[in-house]
């Protein structure tokens, strides 16, 4: 039986952004620990990572109906 952590690694490896999304987590945890954590941070850090990233998903993003979805948890939300 595939446990919900196994799902959510496959949607991500099978992702087309994967490579940028985990390109760009790593450059962020390595500034979050290295610099942030020791009140150093420039915020320039990850730039290119986070643009790559943000552009894939643009793409990526109009495939997937969010007014529907939007409309089903509004919907049990509610109690409906």
């Amino acid at each position: 039986m595939v446990m919900k952590e196994e799902v959510k690694k496959i949607i991500v490896l099978t992702s087309p952004c994967a490579q940028l999304t985990s390109a760009y987590h790593q450059c962020f945890n390595k500034w979050y620990s290295e610099k942030f954590l020791k009140g150093e941070w420039d915020k320039e850090e990850c730039v290119t990572e986070w643009e790559k990233y943000r552009a894939c998903l643009s793409k990526q993003l109009p495939r997937f109906d969010f007014g529907s979805l939007t409309m089903i948890f509004w919907h049990i939300s509610a109690g409906l």
